[in-house]
């Protein structure tokens, strides 16, 4: 026969789990509260994060020229200046390619058309020219019909670009405080706060500035190399507009997975309409060799002491952002997840037990001050005024 249950122990379980249940609401509740704060400030937030993104990547040519006695107002201006001429070659260097060749990409656009229905006039389809022409004429009438909708999204379109000249505009600005005042952040933001705030706060700010250093250039190495061996592939198949896709696996690179699938099919689907199939399968090939070449051999190297994500964690937290936010939250759902991640471990140090050490002298995470292990003079927000 079973021992009876125990009142008093059952009780216990339910007044910690009622307990526990009232905790982890608040936490829900002041969590959805934060985000909300951050979606009515998001205009003001978003050209912030870009200017962050932005200076970890400009930072170490700021940080070699101040450490070789260059002003620091000097040597943001200099950077600046030189990140706006590079964005501007590279503009450039799209739109060029793409205007010269454009004849030739709508050539082999109404090409492979034409080769569609051919392929779908014979089996097993047996698609007929007036079927065809039928369904053509259902989308001019749909067309017809929605006009009204297509002006209200060409508006929408045109206030989508007017806002995205005013961040671009604002967060080249951030960008230029960043590199001129950024060292003097965290001397600054230790005086405000009290008491244990005054550590730990920029302890983990130092963290999370040098994790997401690490991710854009990573990032953007990782891209290099992609657009390198792509660009390559594409140049030896023949391919048109070999740079501007060189240039859109690059930046696709920003975006882990998602970016790749899209800037492959680009590539996929321009060499179908300008040099037929078979190049296409090539050139589709090509891009799966690259794109394991970065799976298992970049990544893991370049990464692997950056971020500290499993491919896994990466992937969902991808597909969380772009549920979430599109491809701004497709964008941002790595560097989140590896900022989380950073806060995440600094608070189990904290809270951990201190290890016992027997004669060596030595001290765990957990009882080294958190100004001793947060990163010297490599980033802006740590490296001294």
């Amino acid at each position: 026969m079973s021992a009876p249950l125990s009142s008093a122990k059952t009780r216990a379980a339910l007044r910690s789990s009622a307990l526990i249940s009232l905790q982890m609401l608040l936490v829900l509740l002041m969590t959805w509260v934060a985000l909300w704060i951050l979606g009515r400030a998001w205009s003001v937030l978003w050209p912030l994060v870009i200017a962050l993104l932005l200076t970890t990547l400009t930072w170490p040519l700021a940080r070699f020229l101040r450490r070789h006695g260059w002003r620091p107002g000097l040597a943001a201006s200099v950077v600046t200046v030189l990140f706006l001429l590079v964005g501007a070659g590279t503009v450039v260097g799209i739109a060029v390619p793409v205007a010269a060749q454009s004849g030739e990409l709508v050539d082999g656009v109404v090409s492979g058309i034409q080769q569609l229905r051919e392929w779908a006039a014979g089996p097993p389809l047996n698609i007929g020219d007036d079927q065809v022409s039928q369904a053509f004429d259902a989308a001019a009438a749909g067309i017809q019909n929605s006009v009204g909708s297509v002006i209200n999204v060409t508006l929408t379109g045109v206030g989508t670009v007017v806002n995205g000249v005013v961040t671009t505009v604002l967060a080249i600005f951030l960008m230029f405080f960043f590199l001129k005042d950024g060292p003097r952040f965290l001397p600054w933001l230790t005086r405000q706060l009290p008491g244990r705030l005054a550590v730990d706060i920029p302890t983990v700010a130092a963290r999370s500035w040098d994790t997401l250093g690490a991710f854009v250039r990573s990032q953007a190495l990782v891209g290099l190399l992609d657009a390198v061996a792509i660009g390559l592939g594409l140049w030896i198949v023949g391919v048109p507009l070999v740079l501007p896709l060189a240039v859109l696996t690059f930046v696709s690179a920003f975006v882990p997975i998602v970016g790749a699938l899209f800037a492959g099919f680009v590539a996929v689907l321009i060499a179908f309409v300008s040099n037929g199939p078979t190049d296409a399968l090539i050139v589709l090939a090509i891009i799966i060799a690259v794109q394991q070449l970065e799976g298992n051999v970049f990544q893991p190297i370049l990464q692997s002491r950056g971020l500290g994500l499993h491919a896994a964690v990466i992937l969902l937290a991808v597909t969380l952002g772009s549920s979430m936010a599109g491809i701004v939250g497709s964008l941002l759902a790595v560097p989140v997840a590896a900022l989380v991640a950073v806060a995440w471990n600094y608070v189990r140090e904290q809270l951990s037990e201190p290890v016992q050490e027997e004669d060596t002298g030595e001290k765990s995470p957990a009882q080294e001050s958190p100004a001793a292990e947060s990163p010297g003079v490599e980033s802006p927000a740590a490296e001294p005024a």
